[in-house]
């Protein structure tokens, strides 16, 4: 008894051992996320109850003011304008991208297509997400331009008879940076969805092929249920990505968001504030689209798992 006594405390005393060098592992991660996401956002919330900002040359604040930057932002009517630019134009970037995403996913984990030249396609279609925003705004910025090759090719095809100004049109705008957000994010969401579709058991289509199943309804009722997981968190994290739009939209128009400021963002608004050194206004607004974004993504889990729910019911 006395020996088997031992040997536990023995054992117990090399798993305390063990698990210390866990924890000493994680003191990195921890000291950089205080350092970089703990404190500045502490910081954030506690600048926005403040009157902080420079009027030319003399220095305003701080001043304790409470709500008052908050409820400035919610009586401002630009908010719901800025919300539901950045909003349009994620949509429409988000849903062709979803669907190419899906199809392409489809083919390349299909075994029976037995599809050729795999990896330099995946490559191709992965490329445009490791190319810098700011380089592509500035390729489309020339390109669409009033001089640039779409309008001298367009005019040339005798489709056009003068030169077309995308950016001084809104709906031409918002699709240029919406299109522009479909092609670097497409590669990336398509990975995401292969990695779900590989990781699907076999022998559950090997199942569906021998009760005749077409490749429709396999692609229907087995595949795109179990892709739910990966749908949903693309989804998150898409959205809020869109929330924070800015580089696209900011070169393109040069930070104007013209025509009309039809095409200026959230981050683009608060980029002003935080340019002009209005400290409180960026503060508050920072925390307004925190809470924005965490009121979409619980709608998106909410509508998610009721679509659930009525699909167990029936």
């Amino acid at each position: 008894m006395a020996n088997e006594k031992t040997a536990e405390r023995h054992g117990s005393s090399k798993v305390v051992r063990y698990n210390r060098w866990g924890y000493i592992f994680l003191i990195p991660f921890f000291t950089i996320f205080v350092i970089f996401q703990l404190i500045p956002l502490v910081t954030t919330i506690w600048n926005s109850f403040f009157e902080n900002y420079r009027s030319g040359l003399k220095q305003i604040g701080p001043n304790f003011i409470g709500l008052a930057n908050y409820v400035s932002i919610l009586e401002n009517p630009d908010l719901w304008k800025y919300v539901s630019n950045t909003l349009i134009m994620w949509v429409i970037g988000f849903i062709p991208q979803i669907v190419l995403s899906l199809l392409m996913a489809y083919w390349f984990t299909d075994p029976s297509l037995r599809l050729k030249g795999q990896r330099f396609f995946k490559t191709v279609m992965y490329l445009p997400n490791l190319i810098m925003a700011s380089a592509f705004s500035m390729l489309f910025f020339t390109l669409f331009s009033d001089h640039g090759p779409v309008n001298q090719m367009l005019i040339a095809a005798g489709i056009l008879s003068q030169p077309f100004k995308f950016f001084s049109s809104t709906v031409a705008s918002r699709v240029l940076v919406g299109f522009m957000n479909f092609i670097m994010w497409t590669g990336n969401t398509m990975i995401l969805l292969m990695a779900g579709m590989m990781g699907i058991d076999p022998s559950l289509y090997e199942a569906a092929e021998v009760d005749g199943a077409t490749a429709n309804q396999i692609f229907w009722r087995i595949t795109l249920p179990l892709l739910k997981p990966i749908l949903l968190y693309v989804l998150i994290t898409s959205l809020i990505g869109g929330l924070q739009m800015y580089d696209v939209p900011q070169i393109l128009t040069n930070g104007t968001g013209d025509p009309a400021r039809n095409t200026m963002t959230m981050i683009m608004w608060l980029n002003k504030h935080l340019y002009s050194r209005n400290y409180g206004m960026g503060g508050a607004l920072s925390v307004l689209l925190f809470i924005l974004t965490g009121i979409l993504s619980l709608v998106v889990f909410k509508v998610s798992g009721n679509a659930d729910k009525a699909k167990q019911a029936k």
